[in-house]
């Protein structure tokens, strides 16, 4: 009994994990979406926003790193930041200005649809950066995925070009990003969790989105002076963009990525169905078949890496299997040798 209990125990933990992050994860979508709406909170400021969050996050990862050293620090030189972490906070500050930037021009439901290219960019830039094979069954998948959005695209009531610019160079600087951290961090044999990164990462961003924002929202806040700041909004909103790198970071190590992906889809739905029937945003059945096209195709580009993931992990047990029977057989031929030594003394 007490073995199935254990199993139980451990399915409802990874549920509760999964449910907390989709909750999180939909919340902070939601609430960006009001404090930068216009027809909302009307607060249309997304770089301001981005500090805001990177602040709190990159000072609350420094009490869990450094002062209550409840997450360790990685060994990290000062190269290494330069040429490594630096080129990834600046494709994360430039990817979440322009993903906020999207929340002032289109509706939650066709951002959610939009993002489902980002399998498309991931493998497009990881075959340009030769992390990833040319595979033409693979590019076909992400041709299907690019139609699907394009249909719902073209379905969308509230179609806004500059939304949607901004939203695809959130897409590509964050796939950008993704393949980087592949290459400069994980092939060195570093891997960040996403309390060490923000604890490296947003002080990065901070300094980066400052340029921007000089030039473009420090002026418009200048001018309205009457903008006190709202601790409770901004606080509230922070404290979950922080909950929800702590969630990421909880379930990722207690699932699989796959488990993560299929939260994903579970959360864009969601996302779709509650931006239609509460923020009261237009869904057209041409929206919904394209993102089920697109979605179909995400679904079975993730199937197929969790294949492949299977296969290489089958691998490497077969070669562990295989180093340790030569071991033992050379351990064993040591013994013999050493034994017969000891006979011709």
């Amino acid at each position: 009994m007490s073995v199935s209990e254990g199993v139980v125990k451990k399915i409802i933990l990874s549920y509760t994990y999964v449910a907390i992050w989709i909750f999180l994860s939909f919340t902070v979508i939601v609430y960006n979406k009001y404090i930068l709406d216009r027809k909302m909170y009307n607060w249309p400021f997304p770089i301001s926003l981005t500090m805001i969050h990177m602040s709190f996050c990159s000072s609350l990862a420094y009490l869990l790193v450094r002062v209550f050293k409840l997450v360790e620090p990685v060994s990290m030189s000062r190269e290494l930041y330069i040429k490594s972490i630096v080129p990834i906070g600046a494709l994360y500050s430039l990817s979440l200005w322009f993903s906020n930037s999207a929340y002032i021009y289109l509706s939650v439901s066709f951002i959610q649809m939009l993002k489902a290219l980002m399998p498309v960019a991931v493998y497009s830039i990881g075959v340009l950066f030769k992390k990833e094979g040319f595979k033409s069954e693979t590019m076909a998948n992400m041709v299907s995925i690019s139609v699907g959005v394009a249909i719902a695209a073209y379905g969308e009531a509230k179609f806004d070009a500059w939304g949607v610019t901004l939203q695809l160079l959130a897409v590509s600087f964050e796939a950008t990003r993704l393949v980087l951290i592949q290459i400069l961090l994980n092939s060195k044999g570093i891997s960040l969790n996403p309390i060490t990164s923000l604890y490296y990462i947003a002080p990065c961003c901070l300094v980066f989105l400052s340029i921007p924002w000089m030039i473009m929202e420090y002026p418009a806040l200048k001018e309205t002076s009457s903008f006190h700041f709202d601790f409770v909004i901004f606080g509230t909103n922070s404290l979950c963009a922080f909950a929800l790198n702590l969630a990421v970071f909880l379930l990722v190590g207690k699932t699989s990525a796959l488990t993560m992906n299929v939260a994903g889809v579970v959360k864009d739905w969601l996302l779709i169905a509650f931006s239609w029937s509460v923020i009261k945003d237009t869904v057209t059945p041409i929206n919904l078949i394209g993102y089920g096209l697109a979605f179909l195709g995400v679904a079975y580009y993730n199937h197929s890496k969790l294949q492949a993931l299977k296969a290489s992990e089958a691998q490497k047990k077969v070669q562990q299997a295989d180093e340790e029977a030569g071991r033992l057989l050379q351990e064993r031929e040591g013994e013999t040798t050493g034994g017969k030594h000891d006979n011709q003394n």
